[in-house]
């Protein structure tokens, strides 16, 4: 009996969690991403929606992806799949993410990774989008996921993108994605200023603010933000850029 009270507890304290989580993405959304929930009825099964950012390899792209969380969150980590084929050095063939912050808090030698690396309860879905963006440009290489993509992608970037094998694939799966945009009816943002666009929550009576998760065109932004291009989080001169 008591195993089962500490069951409820722990579904209670997850989906209250949650919802703050996915509010607060939304009033105050990361740049590039999108989020919605699978199913309405259930928190635990969110879709990602990832626009590649522009200046990279990515660029253009509009990448899809589940994150499922387990009943105890955010004491366990969550699991961060893409459904859209992709060729990464951390990206397994069934597209699970390899990344440390997602693994879960316990001491392992072998892998290489600290515990200050791996999940931990501050860790949260926002930190979890950032170092996914941040991992698609900078892959590691040191523990690669899909080896043969890891040997492609230093070849490219050690001949300063001469070799074009690497960034021949990915910009083929780029252009895979544009029809899967126009079919969701996304606008993909393809310059710095609306990548950079923040949306806004509508008024409470136009829908729930839990699950609001439309996208703007930077003509609704007010001047100052339009100006402000430094909030990003990538810039020009970020190491994934492709060199021409």
């Amino acid at each position: 009996m008591a195993q089962y009270g500490h069951g409820v507890s722990h579904v209670a304290s997850s989906q209250k969690a949650l919802m703050l989580e996915m509010k607060s993405l939304q009033e105050e959304p990361v740049e590039g991403f999108r989020i919605t929930l699978v199913d309405e009825a259930d928190l635990y099964n969110w879709e990602v929606a990832i626009f590649g950012p522009p200046n990279t390899l990515y660029e253009g792209g509009y990448f899809k992806a589940r994150i499922k969380f387990p009943i105890d969150y955010p004491y366990s980590p969550p699991s961060f799949r893409f459904l859209t084929k992709m060729w990464h050095p951390n990206i397994y063939e069934n597209g699970d993410v390899c990344i440390s912050i997602l693994h879960p808090p316990v001491d392992d030698p072998q892998s290489g990774e600290l515990p200050s690396e791996r999940w931990n309860p501050t860790q949260n879905v926002r930190t979890i989008l950032l170092s996914v963006i941040s991992l698609l440009n900078e892959p590691n290489t040191f523990s690669p996921a899909n080896v043969d993509a890891s040997v492609m992608y230093r070849t490219w970037r050690d001949s300063k993108s001469k070799e074009r094998e690497y960034a021949e694939i990915i910009r083929k799966q780029v252009l895979s994605t544009k029809a899967e945009a126009e079919r969701d009816g996304v606008k993909v943002p393809t310059t710095l200023a609306e990548y950079c666009v923040r949306t806004r929550a509508p008024p409470t009576d136009e829908g729930s603010d839990l699950f609001y998760d439309d996208y703007y065109d930077d003509e609704d932004l007010d001047e100052d933000e339009e100006e402000d291009d430094d909030d990003c989080c990538y810039d020009e001169d970020d190491s994934g850029t492709e060199e021409s």
